[in-house]
């Protein structure tokens, strides 16, 4: 299923910011690349659970666009301990962990592609509380959206919502315009869709 078959698909191309949150198994990073393919026809991924080749290859299998023309900050490689050299489009850096590297990484990427139409993905912020308080990674989300949104490229983040206590997600749910909940049920994997001065819309398969 493409994204321009997905239901309320004007609401997930039609926002400056979007988190997708909700359980392992939901369909979140699927999602996220589904979003890429309906909005531009390259990406700029801040990737803490794939390596570069995996992010390149699923977001070919799921927007139909050419993944090597995509820009990755791959957080994986290197601390699984492959021997990798920074290129104009994959920067590497040594874990997760290290925040500053990947505000480094992301801005050097920025620069290299300012010339053209994106959307950014982080792949997910789950994996960065995994090793900093939530309000360093809100700090560090404000940070991103402002230099995506001054290059006028819509942004999505992940988040695992069952990771984190309720108040760890208000915190990292408030800076982006809408929110995109997913869950699997009976008959597979639905969303709805909050934002911030609307009801949530009726949950819907997709």
């Amino acid at each position: 299923m493409s994204v321009t078959e997905l239901p309320l698909a004007d609401r997930l191309t039609d926002t400056p910011s979007i988190i997708v949150a909700g359980p392992p198994m939901s369909g979140k990073y699927e999602l996220m690349h589904r979003i890429f393919g309906a909005r531009t026809d390259r990406a700029l991924v801040l990737s803490t659970g794939h390596d570069a080749p995996t992010v390149r290859e699923d977001y070919e299998t799921l927007t139909g666009h050419d993944g090597d023309a995509i820009g990755v900050v791959d957080c994986v490689s290197r601390e699984q301990g492959s021997d990798v050299e920074d290129t104009e489009l994959t920067k590497y850096i040594s874990s997760p962990k290290n925040l500053t590297d990947l505000g480094v990484k992301f801005t050097q990427l920025t620069e290299a592609m300012a010339d053209d139409d994106l959307t950014v993905g982080l792949h997910s912020l789950s994996q960065l509380l995994m090793y900093w308080e939530a309000d360093r990674i809100y700090q560090f989300t404000r940070v991103l959206l402002g230099q995506t949104q001054n290059e006028h490229w819509p942004t999505i983040a992940v988040i695992n919502e069952t990771m984190h206590d309720e108040q760890t997600i208000h915190t990292l749910l408030d800076p982006f315009e809408t929110v995109v909940d997913t869950r699997t049920a009976d008959d597979g994997r639905e969303l709805r869709i909050r934002g911030r001065l609307s009801s949530p819309t009726p949950w819907q398969q997709f």
